[in-house]
Order: C-alpha cells, then structure tokens, then sequence
C-alpha cells in the first residue's frame, strides 16, 4: 500500500472547491491527542451503483438558451471524469413533470389502449439532446433511470395530469404498455433505460403532475408492469418503487415487499429527503437499515434539492452544499447504494418551471448574461460521485469525535476513498488510521469537506 493519502478539499470562507492539497502521509505513530477516523476496508457492506442527477426538459430548455460553449462547459463540469465531478447515475421524466415547460404525454388520444399515438416527438426538441449531448462528452460513462409523474389524463380518475387523481384500474395494462413502449422508443434513439420507478411521489397531491398510489395499488401494479416488461423483452429493466419521502416509506415497503408476487418484480426502493422527519433522520437513518435488513432489496436517493421561496434565495448559500453532504454520508451509512440529485441545471430563476415550483440546482444558468453559477451542492457532491466509482464496495469507518461526519468506499481497483465532513465552526484535526494501525494528521478546516484517498 502506498504511504501517499491524496487529499480533496473543499472549504467555506477559501478558494479550496474540490482543490487538490499537498498530499500526506501514513506514519506508524498516532497524536493522541486528536480524535481519530478509523477505516476498515474488511468489513464491507453494500455495492455502490453510482451518484449524479436529473435530466429534465427544463435543463436541457435553459442550456439552449446559450452559447455553445456554455453548454459544453456545464455537460463537462457533470461528465468529464477528470474536467467535472463523473456522473454515473442519472434520472428523467416519463411523460412531462413540474420541470416542463407544461403538461404533456406521449398519446393525448382518448381510449388510445394500443398506443396508436404514441409520439415522444416532444422529447425530441429539449430533452432527448440534453441527454444525447451528455453521452457526448469525453469519457463520459453514466446509467439512465425514468420516472413518471403522471400517466395522460384520459388515464385518471381526475382527469388532469395535475392535481391528484389516481390511476383506473381498466387502464393498468395500457399504462404497463406505456412504460414498455416508452423504453423501446428511446431504445430507437440510442437511449437506454437502465431501470424505471412505478411513480413520481405517489402519495403527493400537488398543483403540478402526479398521480396517487395506496400502497396496495403500487403493490399491484408491480404485478402488471413486471410481466409486461419481461413480455416484451424488458426484463433487465431494474424496477424501484415507492421514489417519495423516506421518513413515510415502512408501510409501502412491508406492503410491496411482503408479497412475494410483486417483490419478485422490484429491483430497489427510491427515496427523497422531503418530509417532515427527513432532516433528524439522517443521524439515525432506521428505515433505510430495516429496508435492507429485511428485504434485501436496493436503495436508491432518487431526488433530493431545496425549493426557492419568494422570502428565501438560496443561491451562493453555503449550507445548501453541507445539506447535501450530511445526506449523502448519512444515506451511505445506512445502505444506500445511488444517489441522484434533482435538476442538474435550471435557470437565474430556478426554473423554468410550469407551476412556477422553482428551485435551487447545483449548476445555475444566468441565461441573460450567458454566465455559469456553480453552488455549493455541485462541489459536495463532487466529492463523491468523482472519486466513488461504479461498483465500490462501502467499508466500515468510524469516528470518535461526532463534529465529523464520515463514510468510505473500496473502488473496484482497491482504492480507499474516505469522505469527512466537518460543519462545525471550527478547524479540527484528526488521525486517520488504516487497518494496518498506520495513522496519519489531517487539519479539517471549518465547513469543509475533504475526500481522502489512498
């Protein structure tokens, strides 16, 4: 093993984001007065599939509203491996969601049961060549997941995209169909689907697209969309279910995961950090560790960012990116195998936006002055999805001192990458020790986050 420990840091009040510092090194003997970060790469816990974030039609509208160049530095700042911060897990939208430019489906036809119209045309002008354009880019090497918020009107017991309403049942088969139809067609345009969520939120009722699932409906419908997938020669489509706030999740994962008819089915369990009880969850994290434990089923962090209120622009905040940070190491530690941001990229508004549900992305396009925005989100979660590759193991890593937060994966090369997070307020130093006792001194400036590499 080598001595050298590479060091990333990313620091509040500096000019460290993601900036390379002088390397350190292993030595046999600990301070002891400091607190210490122990890593043991022995004891190995989940697979890791990969971090990144969403393609939505608002992202790919604002990057054509400037330069070319602008676009090209944003889609490099994602999926350049070594330019940018190396996605590999990304997300998109089945039919349109509040990150549209409005409400649309692939057949607006009436009692279209065949999919007669069927046409992702609309796509085709924002959508599909953000998504081409990121394939695109040097080096870049990502997975794609698709998630609806709502089927077509016609569909539901409401009859709008919008605003509640839930799914008739006559029309389970045509919206299992529909996902099978939806993924052969973007096959046709040299997009795979890696895997699908059944929805979007489904126990939200909201002024933009949704639909509303009970838990045993979700648990049904599984049933319908497994087989169908499988029919029509879909069956390595990886299937999530639930993609709503983890602090409400126990009921819909004992209902789905329970029956054994529908677990069959389902691939992992999506997860948000939007409810109520999210923020002290992420200390104590019991759902995500029961999910697991008990199922055996992945998880993955499908959507995650912070809303803009009239009274609150979050822009150039630093807590944003430490926000992200605690989830992220939390999720980890509990699990977690993905984690996917919300909108890779919106605009000086935080939109664009149809109910006007702006938000905070960590990548803001000013599309009047053709300037790029990098918040703080974009670095913390730089320090992950950079240096945690596709196919890392996580590893137990431990900390005597709770102003630390940390994590650790094993790469597939056998790399150790260790994350430490410190939102204190002041600079802590600690040892970081190996598992052959080596330690070495590594200084953790105030609201910084460090990526650790030997």
């Amino acid at each position: 093993m080598s001595n050298n420990i590479k060091l990333i840091q990313t620091a509040k009040d500096t000019d460290d984001r993601l900036a390379e510092k002088e390397e350190v090194k292993f030595g046999a003997d600990a301070n002891e007065d400091l607190a210490t970060v122990e890593v043991n790469p022995e004891e190995e816990f989940q697979d890791i599939t990969g971090f990144g974030g969403a393609f939505t039609e608002a992202g790919g509208y604002t990057l054509s509203q400037v330069p070319e160049e602008v676009r090209n530095e944003v889609l490099e700042a994602y999926f350049h491996p070594e330019k940018g911060i190396g996605y590999t897990l990304c997300r998109t939208h089945i039919n349109s969601c509040d990150f549209s430019l409005g409400n649309y489906a692939y057949t607006e036809t009436e009692g279209d049961t065949e999919l007669e119209d069927f046409d992702i045309s609309r796509d085709e002008e924002y959508l599909i060549p953000f998504i081409k354009d990121a394939e695109k880019v040097d080096g870049a090497e990502f997975e794609l997941f698709s998630s609806p918020w709502s089927p077509p009107a016609w569909m539901k017991t409401n009859g709008r995209m919008n605003k509640g309403g839930s799914l008739k049942e006559e029309y389970w088969q045509t919206w299992a169909d529909y996902f099978a139809k939806y993924i052969k067609e973007y096959q046709k345009k040299d997009i795979d689907i890696w895997g699908v969520t059944i929805q979007n939120e489904p126990m939200a009722e909201t002024p933009w697209d949704n639909c509303i699932y009970e838990d045993e409906e979700e648990r049904d419908f599984v049933k319908v969309l497994g087989p169908t997938l499988k029919e029509a020669g879909l069956d390595d489509v990886k299937i999530m279910v639930w993609d709503h706030n983890k602090d409400i999740m126990k009921s819909r994962v004992d209902t789905i995961l329970s029956d054994p008819e529908a677990a069959q089915w389902v691939w992992g369990v999506g997860f948000h950090w939007y409810g109520e009880d999210d923020t002290k969850a992420i200390v104590d994290d019991e759902v995500l560790s029961y999910t697991y434990e008990t199922y055996d089923k992945e998880l993955v962090f499908t959507e995650g960012c912070n809303p803009l209120f009239d009274e609150d622009n979050f822009f150039g905040e630093w807590w944003t990116g430490e926000k992200y940070g605690r989830h992220i190491i939390a999720d980890l530690n509990h699990y977690t195998t993905g984690w996917v941001d919300w909108n890779m990229v919106l605009n000086e508004e935080g939109g664009p936006n149809h109910v006007e549900n702006y938000c905070d992305a960590p990548i803001i396009v000013d599309t009047e002055n053709n300037e790029i925005i990098y918040e703080s989100p974009y670095y913390y979660l730089g320090h992950f999805s950079k240096y945690m590759k596709p196919g890392a193991t996580k590893i137990s890593c431990a900390t005597d001192n709770d102003k630390l937060l940390v994590t650790a994966v094993r790469n597939p090369d056998g790399e150790i990458v260790v994350v430490v997070m410190n939102d204190s307020e002041e600079e802590l130093s600690f040892n970081l020790k190996d598992q052959d006792g080596e330690s070495a001194e590594i200084v953790s400036p105030a609201h910084s986050i460090q990526t650790l590499i030997y």
